[in-house]
């Protein structure tokens, strides 16, 4: 504090840390990017392990035998959906109930507010079935969900087969202390929202459906599953849900507890675990399948149903089988003896998921990353938001270093306006607004001027008005007269500095992966931005290449170089558009944030930013 309090020792510090600003800002952004490349580095890892004491060992012998019955199950059901055209609401009833369940239906109908053209549907009627196991050896004030979805064609009939399967054995054990829910939804994400916020009492998307007829206990845990094939070669574990939220970690390592136990080959990511990872092939791999778990958090999307879930406060994640080419091959009896054990674990379960990490990256299921390894990464980063604001405070309160710089004692003299500095800003804020609500608004209008679809005119509209914000400046600069000074657009940099380092800090404490990706894009560009006439080209594209939407499409085109799936600048170009109208769709049908945060937060402080270059 004495540093601090003597004037003369504080101004020697504030001199260093100005005028060693911009090799500090490089140090940090170096530091910051190789931190989060390290983290791949299987010694700076943790091992993974079971923190509550309930999951701990994997002892109990699992029977479950009815894998031919699984199959039998899978073909009946498949004859039937063939059949009815949809889902056979009345096979299901009749099969449930024959197993002893307590079997219920929920109807449910979603308007979308534009057509959704991957899944080709707008208006969407459905009806979830779901049968609940009494637990005999408990008050019956918990449960467990095991779903299934019902997909189109034949997806995913071996996993509602084996679901049948399984309730048909559970119902012959005594052990069960907790309920458990059997669901078979329809409509994918659809039909599992409309049936958790009728379960819940709650309606926070719109939906319309039937009142909940039974209920369960309060839900602990829910495993979906997603089966296409008799047999498989591996199972995928996806944990990513909305909003970048993951499950307790403690139900990933059960996970791959009884994988071990079972023998059965687990993914995460779709990639194997190596051993070799002292070697740089080991690395890479360690280090693609973490950026893929960026990726996919980064996007705010659920990987599966289980995302929903994860809202409710309720610890869940999807089980995905995979057939591949590979020689060894698992059954429907293993399968069904891998989830025997979870729920029999799950069973013992005294309380909710708790005592593990919420906040995590896993390189691999025997490796993760705790929230206090990565986020000195992005505290380095946003180090460099806060030296920069420094730098430019002092050139701003310092009218002797202002001059060093080279401005003019009359440009020094004149102090901006606030009507100067709030004009740019609230006219960015009106801009996202405008993105936010006229793409969906102005789609019936759109359609009748122009030869498109619904869905093209949402995401035209989106991107006519993205691009219409690049005019902003001189816009701004026709309304406003005499603001042209160098303390004009320092000051408003400085705003812009704090603003979105508060923005990414905020952003960074929900989903990191979201944070993190935008911080290196942004940050070290909008850092070093002035409205010098020799380089406003330079620093106008380098602004162009880390806006949000450049930041969207190369990170599509990086995600498909990490699957092993490359596709050229035309594809990446038409995942990129499926990609804004799925994220708008989202955002109305679940709640999902990405969508809102960048059209009213990160694309108006990044036009201050754009301001900023242009600045007369």
């Amino acid at each position: 504090m004495g540093l601090l309090s003597d004037p003369n020792r504080r101004r020697a510090l504030t001199s260093l840390v100005t005028r060693l600003n911009t090799p500090l800002c490089v140090l940090c952004y170096l530091v910051g990017v190789s931190w989060f490349m390290g983290l791949a580095f299987e010694p700076f890892m943790l091992r993974t392990y079971m923190s509550e004491n309930a999951m701990g060992s994997t002892m109990v012998e699992e029977r479950f035998v009815f894998g031919e019955r699984a199959i039998s199950y899978t073909r009946e059901f498949a004859g039937q959906k063939k059949k009815t055209g949809g889902m056979p609401v009345d096979w299901l009833v009749k099969t449930m109930k024959s197993r002893g369940l307590e079997v219920y239906t929920q109807s449910f109908s979603q308007t979308l507010p534009f057509p959704d053209e991957v899944k080709e549907r707008y208006m969407v009627r459905g009806t979830n079935v779901y049968g609940i196991l009494r637990a005999p050896r408990g008050p019956r004030t918990e449960s467990i969900v095991l779903s299934a979805p019902c997909s189109e064609g034949n997806n995913n009939n071996q996993a509602v087969g084996l679901l049948l399967a399984l309730a048909s054995y559970f119902r012959s054990q005594i052990y069960w202390a907790k309920d458990i829910i059997f669901l078979v939804n329809e409509h994918d994400l659809i039909g599992t929202e409309a049936w958790l916020e009728a379960y819940h009492d709650v309606n926070m998307t719109g939906l319309r459906s039937s009142p909940m007829q039974g209920r369960a206990g309060a839900i602990q845990a829910a495993l979906s599953l997603e089966l296409s094939s008799d047999v498989i070669t591996s199972m995928d574990v996806a944990l990513e849900g909305l909003n970048g939220q993951l499950p307790n970690l403690d139900l990933v390592n059960l996970f791959y507890a009884f994988c071990q136990k079972t023998g059965v080959l687990c993914t995460i990511q779709g990639k194997l675990q190596r051993n070799d990872w002292d070697t740089l092939p080991g690395y890479t791999h360690s280090l693609s399948t973490m950026l893929l778990m960026v990726l996919k958090q980064g996007s705010g999307r659920p990987q599966g149903d289980h995302g929903l879930f994860l809202r409710y406060h309720i610890e869940a994640v999807t089980m995905r089988g995979i057939n591949s080419f590979r020689q060894y091959k698992f059954d429907m009896m293993t399968v069904g003896k891998l989830i025997e054990g979870m729920f029999r674990k799950l069973n013992n379960l005294l309380e909710r998921f708790h005592q593990s990490y919420f906040f995590y990256l896993m390189p691999s299921l025997t490796r993760f990353v705790s929230i206090g390894y990565y986020m000195p990464a992005f505290g380095f980063l946003a180090l460099i938001l806060v030296l920069r604001a420094l730098d430019l405070w002092v050139q701003l309160s310092d009218p002797a270093r202002a001059l060093d710089d080279g401005v003019s004692e009359g440009e020094q003299d004149s102090s901006p306006s606030l009507l100067s500095l709030a004009t740019p800003v609230i006219i960015c804020h009106l801009t996202g607004l405008a993105l936010y609500f006229l793409p969906v608004l102005s789609q019936e209008m759109a359609i009748q001027h122009f030869p498109v679809s619904e869905t093209e005119a949402v995401v035209l509209t989106a991107i006519a008005i993205y691009v219409a914000g690049l005019a902003l400046p001189h816009n701004t600069h026709r309304v406003l007269s005499g603001v042209g000074t160098e303390r004009g657009w320092r000051s408003l940099k400085l705003f812009s500095l704090l603003y979105l380092a508060v923005l990414l800090g905020c952003t960074t404490l929900i989903n990191f992966s979201l944070g993190f990706i935008l911080a290196v894009t942004m940050i070290p560009v909008t850092a070093f931005i002035q409205p010098h006439r020799s380089s406003k080209v330079l620093h106008g594209v380098a602004l162009i290449l880390v806006s949000p939407a450049t930041t969207l499409l190369l990170s599509i085109y990086l995600y498909h170089e990490l699957i092993e799936y490359p596709i050229s600048l035309l594809e990446c170009w038409q995942h990129f558009l499926t990609a804004v109208s799925q994220g708008i769709l989202d955002h109305h049908l679940y709640g999902s944030l990405l969508y809102p945060l960048i059209a009213l937060f990160i694309y108006p402080c990044w036009l201050q930013f754009w301001n900023i270059v242009f600045w007369k």
